[in-house]
């Protein structure tokens, strides 16, 4: 095999909301972090051991604008894309190095109802009886009435 391969799949949840850069030219990044976890147990101590891993996501454009919309703290999340680091010199003149995970595609794993279930809330509203909606980047089946795969 001669050719190379950069790409990274993650399911994990988001740590912070999403943070919108906009550009002159209508352009925009959206940046998240997102958590994943391992969970084992020690061989020798017989503890249950649990690590978090953090990831610096970077979404752009028309993904990022929906990522903002629809994604909030706490929300599962697949996504799907490529390691980057990039260079620049600080404030004292040294250089840093970032590690992010430039995505090219997701799917929301959280649904609303699941979101608001889990966050108290004073006054419910009206669209937590509502049914679930898809989120925009979800995988939906043609709707031709067929539950059979093929």
């Amino acid at each position: 095999m001669s050719g190379t391969l950069n790409k990274v799949m993650l399911i994990g949840h988001l740590g912070d909301e999403v943070k919108m850069h906009y550009f002159d030219d209508k352009n925009c990044v959206g940046r998240f972090p997102l958590a994943t976890n391992e969970t084992y147990t020690n061989k020798t101590t017989n503890e249950r051991v649990s690590n978090t891993e953090w990831h610096n996501i970077v979404v752009r454009n028309k993904a990022a604008e929906i990522c903002e919309k629809y994604l909030s703290k706490g929300d599962k999340v697949y996504i799907e894309g490529r390691i980057k680091t990039r260079k620049w010199t600080d404030d004292k003149g040294m250089e840093r190095y970032s590690t992010e995970i430039q995505c090219t595609d997701f799917t929301f794993l959280s649904n609303k109802n699941e979101t608001q279930q889990s966050q108290p809330s004073n006054n419910p509203s009206p669209a937590a009886s509502e049914p679930p909606q898809q989120a925009p980047n979800s995988i939906v089946p043609d709707g031709d009435g067929d539950d059979l795969p093929f």
